[in-house]
């Protein structure tokens, strides 16, 4: 697999998460006061930052071979962190909403989990061609 591929597929997964991320947590909420305005709530813009970063700074880092450590680094503090809180999200909307057991994966982060992790393997492949060339 050529390097042009695999920092495409890192992109593109980094652009997805972001995409989602945004659908999930929109941090201009709609004002219950005032019908038809926004306020910005920025609890749920700390949900955005981490995966703007991992499009923009993540992949700039790839792109060059002295900074692909680097990249590789913040990608994964990314990834765990992002487990961290996705996996907190899914636990605490289980308990609050009583779901029952046999939704719970459908119904929790596990597969944006698995999204954030498919990104980190593609840095990693990425990160090792970086080290053989």
């Amino acid at each position: 697999m050529n390097r042009k591929a695999l920092l495409a597929a890192l992109f593109l997964l980094a652009l997805s998460g972001l995409m989602l991320h945004y659908r999930i947590h929109n941090f201009m909420v709609p004002d219950k006061l005032h019908p038809g305005s926004f306020l910005f709530d920025g609890t749920r813009f700390l949900a955005f930052i981490f995966p703007l970063a991992d499009v923009v700074a993540v992949t700039l880092l790839f792109c060059f071979r002295k900074t692909a450590a680097y990249g590789f680094l913040l990608n994964g503090m990314i990834v765990i962190y992002g487990t961290i809180f996705m996996a907190h999200f899914s636990i605490a909307e289980i308990i609050v909403k009583a779901t029952p057991p046999n939704t719970w994966i459908l119904k929790s982060t596990l597969p944006d989990i698995g999204i954030a992790w498919g990104d980190f393997f593609v840095g990693k492949a990425l990160y090792d061609f970086h080290l053989k060339n």
